[in-house]
């Protein structure tokens, strides 16, 4: 055949081939090359070409490699494996573990020359039988060939037994069952003096005690005294040029044995008695200024702490750890780190010598060993050194990097609340890190603080002064703005007349309008958080209330948000102006101090729900009652707990509250203006208050009956309604005390859709549909429209309805609100009216969703709904 008329003809060499794909400029020329070689290829397999059979098994397998298909050449390999020559063997069996795999069922039918090879007088053939059925074998071919592989382990030639030791690893992990044939084998090839045959024995002893074990307590009795002479043998040996590594003889070797020293006493005080001494050898003997040896060091002091070693050899262990944590390579300290981590469940007096390192490591500039470092120092604080410990992160934490401030200040917090051993250090630490990275605390933090600061009625001077001046020096950390405006806000008289004064603390000089002054300084700051701006306006209608000569001053300021975009604001600032404008009789029985919340409740319900919602995470299950709600519309968040009332504001970060009585029942009315109804006056007075109030919020006068409000319910996807029992009293609220003079309407009306809500960034239209012949029920169907330029996730929705309406929602047709409108959500309710034609639709929604991972809230009352309904 004329190669110049057929570069690609099947005489064509490998290197020619390359050459020619190499010199492809697209992708379509390359292919367009492969093609042609391909087809040459198979020209030459259908006419049997057996003098370059070869060369085109080696052609296929470079082909192969660039991801094209070959499946057309595998019986070639077959027909060289078939071969006597072993330069055809050798293209062959290469070909095999390339071009297939143990699920092909061509591969049954090389079953009969694996095994000729594998009894052949050439060991190099018997090598390449071993090499490929090492790779490919599967259970059928381990179970056909394994008396031969074992017949090869006791052959005299070392790199026979070698790949027949390395061939028997794959047979013992197809089939567990054949692990009792390679028990005495295996044992008794550990006499071996050449390393790649004890390299690979070793290998084969660890996977025969993963496999069976019969053999590992076979192994246990035979193999311990041949490995502790492996090892000091390789430990003392001299200077070996072929097994040398940076000084040290055979590193890989000692690794392999010490792991499978680990296997063996694990759980076994006999063999890791016998173990401890050459151990000890190990650890003293070897040097720690090489890579090669600190790798044996690590192995070794891993396996000292996976057997029942002596504590002497645990102390010694974890002395060197302590010195990897000294070393220069990051990666060496972070296995150190990692190491001690572990220790800590075997000997933790004995790592805690080595605190003073840790502690340097968690200010190292790698950001992993910082991480993991502080991990270890969090499970090394202990009612001892917490103090110590607390005052080193603490001042580690005004000078670390931004990016670990999050991590660092969730440690310190967890910290300080798990250990405080008096309200006052506690207090003190808490204020040192909401100074330090208040934007960084997470809510539950704050929250618990405030809980402590409203049961510790002997610290609340103090700590109100102290927010104070922290407030004055680091006004940008958001969560000390928000604790602080609080205790201003409750206890604004303690911090002007210097009420409870402590022993370590100095008199400070602070008047009304000084108090007043750095409310309304937050309130302009923080104009974008709407958490804050609120719980600010609450703060300065208190301040109304304490220093009546400011009230002037307040209203101005709290008039100021009557225009606000946000409704929540709007609507507190227009409430908020009338309470101070007109309801001067009501407003000190309004703005009483917040009830004590009971602290160990609030403690208890806070750890339930952070294990619930761990729990809900790995397995994710059905929402229960008294559990995290598991939402459809992929949210998943506990319900608003006593804490959000005492804030007067809801966060989804609160705990999970219990379904059932309260002894301080909340209503929308409380919600609204941040109040608590009950036991502010006495059982006369409270009719005109109610009377007062009624007025206040323009809703109709009714009778005022005697009793607590009842809860009004508020429903999330995936909940039922919560029923009330008849009969209970009950003062009438926002959504209850509305005109009952709607006529009933015919069941054929169209209602018009309206815009039940609308604010800066979102719109909420309503459409209603009535099925014949229940003209109590309405089916809403909501569609929510995204109006900012940035995409809105976690989006949930939930709706609060009177005491006569039964409301249901169904899941969300996504959790993502698509940006500048376009597309929408959308979701439907099931609105039952009891009282339908007597008093109309009336509801209050909350929508919290995320922007650009920042959590957001918006609140409404819908009052527009179309009559008849």
């Amino acid at each position: 055949m004329d190669l110049s008329i057929n570069p690609f003809s099947s005489g064509t060499r490998l290197r020619d081939m390359i050459r020619a794909i190499r010199a492809c400029k697209t992708a379509a020329e390359e292919r367009a090359v492969v093609r042609r070689e391909c087809a040459a290829i198979r020209a030459a397999i259908g006419g049997n070409d057996q003098d370059y059979r070869h060369r085109n098994m080696a052609k296929l397998m470079f082909i192969h490699m660039l991801g094209y298909p070959t499946h057309f050449g595998q019986m070639e390999c077959l027909k060289l494996i078939a071969a006597a020559g072993f330069p055809e063997k050798r293209i062959g069996y290469l070909g095999l573990t390339l071009l297939l795999d143990e699920r092909q069922e061509v591969l049954m039918l090389v079953t009969n020359s694996l095994k000729q090879d594998l009894n052949h007088s050439n060991q190099f053939i018997v090598g390449l039988a071993l090499c490929a059925l090492g790779n490919i074998c599967s259970a059928e071919m381990a179970r056909d060939l394994a008396p031969e592989v074992e017949r090869l382990l006791k052959t005299r030639d070392p790199n026979t037994k070698k790949k027949a030791a390395l061939c028997s690893i794959r047979i013992v992990r197809k089939v567990p069952d054949l692990a009792e044939n390679f028990m005495g084998p295996a044992a008794s090839l550990l006499k071996e003096k050449h390393h790649g045959v004890l390299i690979s024995v070793v290998q084969l002893c660890t996977e025969l005690c993963k496999a069976s074990g019969e053999a590992l307590e076979y192994l246990r009795k035979h193999c311990v005294d041949g490995l502790v002479r492996i090892l000091r043998d390789v430990s003392n040996s001299s200077y070996a040029p072929e097994y040398d590594i940076a000084g040290i003889t055979d590193p890989f070797l000692h690794i392999r044995v010490l792991r499978l020293m680990r296997t063996l006493g694990q759980g076994d005080a006999d063999c890791s008695e016998y173990v401890n001494d050459i151990l000890a050898q190990v650890a003293t003997k070897t040097e720690s200024n090489k890579n090669a040896g600190n790798a044996i060091l690590y192995e070794c002091v891993e396996t000292i702490m996976g057997i029942e070693a002596t504590s002497g050899l645990r102390v010694l262990a974890i002395n060197i750890l302590g010195r990897f944590l000294s070393n220069r390579d990051n990666n060496i300290r972070y296995v150190a780190l990692n190491m001690l981590m572990k220790a800590m469940a075997v000997d933790t007096q004995a790592v805690q010598r080595h605190r003073a390192t840790i502690l340097e490591c968690v200010k190292d500039a790698d950001v992993s060993i910082r991480k993991r470092a502080l991990e270890l120092i969090y499970i090394l604080v202990n009612d001892t050194n917490v103090k110590p410990l607390t005052k080193e992160l603490v001042d580690y934490l005004e000078v670390s990097d931004e990016d670990f401030k999050e991590d660092l200040t969730a440690k310190i917090c967890s910290i300080v609340e798990k250990f405080s051993q008096d309200k006052l250090w506690y207090l003190e630490q808490m204020l040192k890190v909401l100074s330090l990275a208040g934007n960084f605390v997470k809510d539950d933090v704050w929250h618990a603080l405030i809980v402590l600061i409203s049961n510790a009625s002997e610290l609340q001077g103090y700590s109100v002064r102290s927010l104070y001046k922290a407030l004055q020096a680091c006004g940008t950390q958001e969560s000390l703005v928000r604790v602080s405006v609080w205790c201003i806000g409750e206890y604004g008289e303690m911090l002007v007349n210097n009420i409870s004064m402590l022993d370590v603390e100095e008199p400070i000089t602070v008047t009304e309008s000084d108090a007043v002054d750095a409310v309304e300084l937050a309130l302009k700051r923080y104009s974008v958080d709407v958490t804050t701006r609120a719980m600010c306006l609450v703060a300065l209608l208190k301040l109304s209330s304490r220093f009546p000569p400011t009230s002037e001053r307040i209203q101005e300021i709290v008039v100021q948000n009557k225009g606000n975009a946000v409704l929540e604001l709007q609507q507190r600032s227009i409430e908020f102006n009338s309470i101070i404008q007109r309801h001067q009789s009501i407003k000190s029985s309004l703005l009483e101090r917040m009830p004590i919340l009971d602290e160990a409740s609030y403690l208890l319900k806070r750890a339930a729900s952070s294990q619930a919602t761990v729990s809900s995470t790995k397995s994710a299950p059905a929402a229960t009652p008294g559990g995290p709600l598991k939402l459809p519309n992929g949210v998943t968040k506990p319900p608003p707990a006593p804490l959000a009332d005492l804030l007067d504001l809801s966060s989804d970060d609160s705990p999970a509250t219990t379904s059932g009585p309260t002894t301080e029942p909340s209503d929308f009315l409380k919600d609204l203006l941040g109040i608590d109804l009950i036991g502010s006056s006495a059982a006369g007075g409270a009719a005109s208050a109610s009377a007062d109030i009624l007025d206040l919020l323009s809703i109709g006068s009714f009778p005022v009956q005697n009793g607590p409000p009842t809860t009004s319910n508020l429903i999330s996807p995936g909940h039922g309604v919560t029923k009330h029992a008849p009969g209970t009293p009950q003062v009438t609220d926002l959504l209850d005390g509305l005109s009952s003079n709607t006529p009933l309407p015919d069941v054929n009306t169209a209602y018009p859709s309206i815009t039940a809500f609308q604010s800066a960034s979102l719109k909420i239209t309503f459409n209603f549909k009535k099925q014949p012949g229940k003209p109590q029920e309405t089916t809403v169907h909501a569609s929510f429209t995204n109006l900012t330029s940035a995409t809105l996730t976690d989006f949930m929705f939930q709706a609060a309805v009177p005491k006569f309406i039964q409301l249901s929602l169904d899941p969300a047709s996504s959790s993502t609100l698509p940006a500048s409108g376009n597309g929408s959500v959308t979701q439907s309710l099931s609105v039952t009216n009891s009282q339908h034609g007597q008093k109309p639709l009336a509801m209050r929604i909350r929508i919290s969703y995320k922007v650009n991972g920042e959590d957001r809230l918006e609140q409404g009352q819908i009052s527009n709904f179309p009559a008849g309904l």
